[in-house]
């Protein structure tokens, strides 16, 4: 797909939409001023083009003699702007009425309604943002939480891509040693060391993949499921983590049939918290189905919490429970929790968490509040893992996808010849590249990334 064009003037309402107290209409481009002219003027009857960079100036927005609003424009001149063109922006009114009206009047004066990611498009092939800066600005703009605004702006500020930088400067170290060997072999020059500079960069490789899971949970969220048989607190537990009620509770077996999802943030997590059915056999169908649902929901969650009721003795459904708690790669993360810690216990807590080999347990009582900061901790534990304490994650699939490659072509590097050594440092190379965009990147793959974005931004 090619991409739009970049010499002509664009528009777009930048605010949200909806209703609200202010809305940004922004232009980017050679005719910004020009277009600004014929629709705004200030107080003293100044037109935009007659006023210096960096201003903030109050007028009007009209349309002959009609006046449609009063407004503030914001003044930028190329090349110190967003896009690194002219920019304009007018803050109007919030009204949709308002905006529309001064998008439609933008447009009559020769400037083109921007597309998606348009404006940051244009600071990308100016020069004014690099590919990972540019997808940080799209990240900034959807963070839900505190640790994704934190991870995008990393993004945005450059330190994903001055790591990757140092990255590829030490592969392009390695790969030129490489080639002068060959080029010039008359000359005497040593093979060229592999191992040692590779292996500090595939390490450097690893230590950013290692947060690829976090970095996506803090992007796209959790699922995390309550599991236990019927009365565990389940449900209990849901609406003390949450703070509020969200879940009815009942002391009558099997009252929770279907699954019920409520939001919550751990650790910086935004999660989808989901009380199941309790686990029992039974011969109601409709609570077999709920039973059924539940077992899906434990396989695709990404941490579950298996309930066992410390005031109980323990049954055959919380042994299979435990039993199936699995720890290969691919099983979901496990937290035991041991409820109704208030009431008197009818088994030893210490005795069964030699059973469960890693798998943490905490003591919970909903009644007193006692255990419920160290089962958050544990959560967060159980789905950012040492990555809690890294201060980069790196969660974008396309970033992730490259340094795998990266990393790839790095070991077969280190395992063949030289002379295939140096294809493989030049892919390595390639793979790093591609991240920053700033040797070039297909304009599929720059189509693909900007129709993401919102349009305005």
């Amino acid at each position: 797909m090619a991409l739009p064009p970049t010499s002509d003037t664009i528009v777009a309402i930048a605010s949200a939409p909806g209703t609200g107290a202010v809305g940004i209409v922004r232009l980017s481009g050679p005719e910004a001023y020009a277009v600004g002219d014929a629709i705004f003027s200030s107080a003293k009857a100044r037109r935009p083009s007659s006023f210096a960079a960096g201003r903030v100036v109050y007028g009007k927005v009209f349309e002959g003699q009609e006046i449609i609003d009063e407004a503030l424009l914001l003044t930028f001149r190329s090349p110190s702007s967003y896009t690194g063109q002219d920019v304009i922006e007018l803050q109007t009114h919030g009204g949709p009425a308002v905006l529309r009206k001064v998008l439609e009047l933008c447009v009559a004066a020769g400037a083109r309604l921007a597309g998606p990611g348009e404006f940051t498009l244009r600071a990308y092939l100016g020069g004014r943002l690099d590919l990972a800066q540019a997808e940080g600005v799209l990240d900034l703009v959807n963070a839900a939480t505190n640790t994704a605004r934190r991870n995008a702006t990393a993004g945005l500020s450059g330190a994903l891509s001055s790591r990757i930088d140092d990255i590829q400067t030490a592969v392009t170290s390695a790969y030129a040693a490489v080639q002068a060997a060959f080029d010039y072999p008359e000359e005497g020059v040593p093979e060229a060391r592999l191992e040692a500079p590779l292996a500090a960069a595939i390490a450097e490789l690893d230590e950013l993949l290692a947060t690829a899971a976090a970095g996506r949970l803090s992007r796209n969220g959790a699922r995390l499921a309550l599991l236990g048989k019927p009365n565990a607190g389940k449900s209990s537990l849901l609406n003390s983590l949450l703070g509020y009620q969200r879940s009815l509770v009942s002391d009558l077996p099997g009252t929770t049939r279907d699954y019920l999802e409520a939001p919550l943030v751990v650790a910086g997590v935004p999660l989808t918290l989901i009380d199941t059915a309790g686990i029992r056999s039974t011969s109601d169908s409709l609570e077999a189905g709920g039973v059924s649902l539940t077992h899906k929901i434990a396989a695709s969650a990404d941490l579950r919490l298996v309930l066992l009721d410390r005031s109980q003795p323990l049954n055959e459904v919380d042994e299979e429970l435990m039993a199936g708690l699995g720890h290969e790669d691919e099983a979901p993360s496990t937290v035991i929790v041991a409820s109704k810690a208030d009431l008197p216990a009818a088994w030893d807590v210490a005795a069964l968490g030699g059973r469960l080999e890693q798998t943490p347990l905490i003591e919970v009582s909903v009644v007193s509040g006692e255990g419920l900061e160290d089962l958050k901790d544990a959560i967060g534990t159980g789905l950012l893992g040492d990555a809690a304490a890294v201060e980069l994650w790196v969660g974008n699939e396309r970033h992730v996808g490259a340094l795998q490659q990266a990393r790839s072509h790095l070991a077969a590097a280190l395992l063949g010849s030289h002379d295939l050594a140096a294809l493989e440092l030049q892919d390595a190379i390639t793979a790093l590249a591609t991240i920053s965009g700033r040797d070039g990147v297909a304009e599929d793959t720059l189509s693909d990334i900007f129709a993401n974005f919102c349009v305005g931004k």
